[in-house]
């Protein structure tokens, strides 16, 4: 076990520790209804949050609070991706155990979570949010991670977890500007705007808005991204609107990292780009239009309805590292260039009912999903014009813009279309003051076509699963609860983008997650909450190989594993969230050899640890301290590579000229650590930077 983990495990417990037998003064129950108190004001209520703590998750699609909901949910609230300038959905990921970011090709969000691979298991306010593309954080209230098998709530896929993003919503009777400007040491620079209008007294406009120039230590690295999201809403008795449309068009920089060599990546090329300037590029265009409608029937009767309809025009090309050699000073590259289409329709319904039935009390969930979603892809191989050929063998210095290439050849080139019909009920039931019981299930009806034009077919196949969720909540005293639960998911053939559907695969069953979890929640105080679980979740029934016969052999994966999480507030002026995570994740009844092989499974750390604490020194400064740690892992399962583990140690300063301005200086690396974040496969490994300052100024009216 690392060392420098059982060093700060001390230092774990003795925050703890002491946090639990101190008593909350009159200034921290003053500050638990502080600044952001603005909930009942909320024409469509995001949840509520203090400082770093969240109290509920809109995710849950019920009014449950977190201490009473049998699930590892981690929340990052605005407050905390403000203190620590959080950019995107990796940095987030640093500070949430159990949690991991992977390269993506340098096109797009990539997630580990508890050992599960994915691209697609994202979520925005609770619908779908799949395409391939970085998600931007501007107009984000929260980020909820909510950990295993997730079907009831969120159907196919989610088999480690899933990631929702909240949206800020109109605030009535409420009107402020803030803008928010900030550059870094390279030159990548962010501006962003919030303005909040009232209408009348039960009506608001919102308007959020974001420039982002992107830039860091690569010596062939820069975009741009502009985004911008105005949201209506407005209240007519007990029923409440919301309607919103976000453009978002992302121009970038395709980064597939460096290359490795004798089992580790290369020496001394930590800025050197390995692809073509203006070959590797991905561009993102959506368009993102959303209705929300919620009415109370009574006070304990309410119907919740959304609607997404999302236009997305995605590209990427890259050429990237193959291999290298540093014996004979040579690397060899690849590419590709790939450009999707793709149009979601969604719309979802929640009915809750919450009373009696004798001395029972529920919160009955009743919810129907319907959706279509079709996408058109085509990849195309590149081709060298020295080597008449898609790989192409060079010396390591050579000038890559000087290669001579095409893309001539397509070899996928398919259509989509998804249909799909989802119902699902839960009840929460209350037995008795200390006993609660949760118990669901969900039907998914899915019907997918894929037209093949290489192959010149089409596939069809069906699904019908049944996905239960069940749970226990023991409750000795009102802040103290301790759980157990069952979830079960599953996975289609085609996978996450529906792109992997075959002959073979089109005749097989989906792929199922089993999660099996025992955890406790603890409310210290209302504004410092203390989670832990251990867990086991099983992956089924994946296809591993097919044999000369066309029969396919079957394997799995077992992922065990322990995450301890502390978020809240030591004092009012000491804010912090701190978080561990074990992972032994490996294959199951994998054969290699005639024995099982049982491998560890790739990207996923053994240990991760972070520490994230800001302190208040006075009513004008403030100091912000984050360390964060994952042990080494393996870059591909069929691979000997792997990334090395890592510690960065991040600060920030604070202060506020007035009530109107703060200024913040936020310091990355400050060590100036050499590591890699992330992997995309044995010889793609992205790079970390050297030690980076961001500077960034607020104005608020």
């Amino acid at each position: 076990m690392n060392k420098r983990f059982l060093m700060g495990l001390p230092l774990l417990a003795m925050a703890w520790s002491s946090t639990a037998l101190a008593q909350p003064d009159q200034q921290m129950l003053d500050m638990i209804g502080g600044d952001d108190a603005w909930d009942d004001q909320e024409i469509i209520v995001t949840g509520e949050v203090d400082g770093y703590v969240a109290i509920d998750s809109t995710s849950l699609k019920t009014p449950t609070p977190l201490i009473d909901t049998p699930q590892t949910v981690s929340i990052i609230t605005r407050e905390q991706m403000d203190d620590q300038a959080i950019q995107d959905i990796g940095d987030i990921l640093r500070y949430t155990p159990g949690t991991s970011i992977g390269q993506g090709e340098g096109n797009r969000d990539q997630i580990t979570i508890r050992g599960q691979n994915t691209t697609a298991d994202f979520f925005v306010d609770g619908i779908r949010d799949d395409v391939q593309y970085f998600r931007p954080l501007y107009n984000i209230e929260r980020v909820e991670i909510l950990k295993g098998a997730n079907a009831l709530l969120f159907g196919r896929g989610g088999g480690g977890g899933v990631i929702n993003r909240v949206t800020k919503t109109p605030v009535a009777e409420t009107q402020f500007v803030n803008v928010h400007a900030s550059v870094d040491s390279f030159g990548a620079h962010n501006l962003d705007a919030d303005a909040n209008i009232p209408i009348g007294e039960r009506a608001a406009i919102r308007l959020n808005a974001a420039y982002d120039g992107f830039n860091n230590h690569r010596d062939v690295f820069d975009g741009h991204r502009f985004a911008v999201n105005p949201t209506i809403g407005a209240e007519f008795g007990d029923t409440r609107l919301l309607a919103s449309y976000e453009y978002v068009d992302d121009d970038r920089v395709t980064d597939r990292g460096i290359p490795t060599f004798s089992d580790a990546p290369i020496p001394g090329a930590r800025d050197r780009f390995f692809g073509i300037r203006g070959t590797n590029v991905t561009t993102l265009k959506a368009h993102i239009a959303t209705l929300r409608l919620e009415h109370d029937f009574s006070d304990t009767l309410t119907f919740k309805s959304t609607t997404l309809y999302g236009d997305y025009d995605k590209l990427y090309r890259n050429v990237y590292p193959e291999a290298a050699n540093l014996t004979a000073g040579t690397v060899t590259l690849d590419g590709y260039t790939d450009p999707t289409a793709r149009e979601n329709f969604i719309t979802q319904g929640n009915l809750v009912w919450s009373g009696k039935t004798g001395p029972l009390e529920h919160v009955l969930l009743i919810g129907y999903e319907v959706g279509r979603q079709k996408s058109a892809n085509q990849r195309s191989d590149i081709l060298f014009a020295v080597s008449n050929d898609d790989l192409i063998t060079v010396p390591i210095t050579s000038d890559f813009d000087a290669l001579a290439h095409s893309f001539p050849t397509v070899n996928r080139d398919s259509s989509t279309r998804l249909d799909f019909f989802s119902l699902y009920v839960q009840d929460q039931i209350t037995v008795t003051d200390w006993l609660q019981l949760v118990g669901g299930v969900r039907y998914d009806d899915l019907d997918l076509d894929v037209i093949d034009r290489i192959a010149n077919v089409t596939l069809n196949r069906k699904d019908r699963k049944w996905s239960p969720r069940g749970g226990v909540v023991v409750k000795p005293l009102e802040s103290l609860s301790l759980y157990g639960s069952y979830a079960r998911s599953f996975l289609p053939r085609a996978g996450d983008q529906f792109l992997n559907l075959s002959p073979t695969a089109a005749n097989l069953a989906p792929e199922s997650f089993e999660n099996w979890e025992l955890g406790i929640k603890w409310d210290i105080r209302p504004s410092l909450n203390l989670t832990a679980a251990i867990f086991r979740l099983d992956r089924d029934n994946q296809a591993v190989s097919v044999d000369s016969q066309g029969n396919s052999q079957f394997a799995g994966s077992r992922t065990e594993g322990l995450e301890i999480q502390l978020v809240g507030a030591i004092t009012s002026d000491w804010h912090l969230n701190i978080g561990y995570s074990y992972l032994d994740a490996k294959e199951s009844g994998v054969l290699a050899g005639g024995a099982f092989a049982n491998r560890r499974l790739a990207q996923v750390p053994k240990h991760m640890a972070s520490f994230w604490s800001r302190y208040d020194l006075n009513d004008k400064w403030g100091l912000g301290l984050g360390v964060t740690h994952q042990s080494s892992q393996s870059a591909q399962i069929t691979s000997k590579v792997r990334v090395p583990g890592y510690t960065r140690v991040d600060a920030a300063v604070y202060y506020t000229i007035n009530k109107q301005v703060q200024v913040q200086l936020n310091v990355e690396n400050l060590f100036d650590e050499t590591y890699f974040p992330a992997a995309h496969n044995a010889n793609n490994i992205s790079t970390g930077e050297p030690i980076n300052a961001r500077l960034s100024v607020k104005f608020g009216f």
